[in-house]
């Protein structure tokens, strides 16, 4: 009974040793930089929310927020890398759109988003534009559809790879227009925004960040944004879903931590993130660059996940997209 009462109060003590030892490093909490990994190379999307924020993260921590880009294989090796990582707080992950395709579009994973991590925020939305090169003569999308109509699988669209977020607001275009766009796979969003500047195909759903600087240069002409509503920044250009009601197509990037990362850490990254969130000069730098500021929480995150990952599985299979 004594070795019982014994391994009891170890068992107890052991716990509140635990609990306050944790307490106390989240207090503490950074104590050293901070590594942010990113799945995707520098110039992407989840690279450009994550530098937007990096400097002022650094400012009210105190501490240097390293950013280490790990692209490769569609996003799923810098996940890995992140999903190995030390659960300690000081290896971070910023998840994105890839993550919620790759659940589909990949039979076997080394990774599962939702066990080998935990959520802590969604940062930032980011919708893409529908453009043409200037010498396709169309001057809205109801023109884009008439003239895809009219020559099918003869108007081309770029993509920065099959199974990309480019990729599937060309296919969710072409399902819910009722037209047939031939598509050709580049290896990137560089070189297929190069692609479409120099007329070697004939549309691209480009993120905004990169591509509204060559529509403002007159080297593309921009039809609609891919968002439920038209944008603040770019009120004249309509949103696709007024031609075509439901559409929607926005990438993401969310902040995500390894599982079994002290929930008072988590608290304490998302709290720091709504507040850097909410600096006007961040907002307008996110802004500029095309974002719609979200610093939703854990729960939100987790939220949009699930429902990011039904509407690329329904997609997948609609398109008969093989699995990798």
């Amino acid at each position: 009974m004594k070795s019982h009462r014994g391994l009891a109060f170890a068992i107890v003590l052991a716990s509140v040793m635990c609990m306050a030892v944790t307490s106390a490093a989240a207090q503490g909490y950074p104590v050293k930089p901070v590594r942010v990994l990113i799945a995707s190379s520098a110039g992407s999307n989840p690279d450009t929310v994550t530098r937007a924020i990096a400097g002022d993260l650094s400012r009210v921590w105190g501490q240097q927020v390293v950013v280490d880009n790990r692209a490769g294989a569609g996003g799923n090796i810098g996940a890995e890398i992140a999903a190995r990582a030390p659960a300690d707080g000081y290896s971070l992950f910023m998840a994105h759109t890839n993550h919620t395709i790759n659940a589909s579009l990949y039979r076997k994973l080394t990774y599962d988003l939702a066990s080998d991590f935990v959520p802590i925020s969604l940062v930032a939305l980011s919708p893409f534009v529908a453009t043409v090169h200037p010498s396709v003569p169309v001057r809205s999308l109801r023109d884009l559809i008439a003239l895809a109509r009219s020559r099918p699988g003869d108007l081309t669209y770029a993509s920065a790879g099959t199974g990309s977020g480019t990729f599937f607001c060309a296919e969710y275009f072409n399902g819910m227009a009722g037209v047939k766009m031939l598509h050709v796979a580049y290896k990137g969003g560089g070189p297929a925004l190069t692609a479409i500047v120099s007329g070697e195909t004939s549309v691209y759903f480009t993120p905004i960040a990169t591509g509204m600087p060559h529509v403002r240069a007159g080297k593309l002409r921009a039809l609609g944004v891919t968002s439920a509503k038209r944008l603040p920044e770019t009120p004249d250009l309509p949103a696709i879903a007024e031609t075509l009601p439901g559409y929607e197509m926005q990438s993401w990037a969310g902040m995500m931590a390894p599982t079994k990362t002290p929930q008072p850490i988590i608290d304490s990254v998302h709290k720091t993130i709504v507040v850097v969130l909410a600096m006007p000069d961040v907002r307008k730098r996110m802004s500029e660059l095309g974002y719609i500021v979200v610093g939703g929480g854990p729960d939100a995150l987790a939220a949009h996940i699930r429902t990011e990952t039904e509407r690329y599985a329904k997609l997948i299979r609609q398109i008969g997209l093989p699995q990798q």
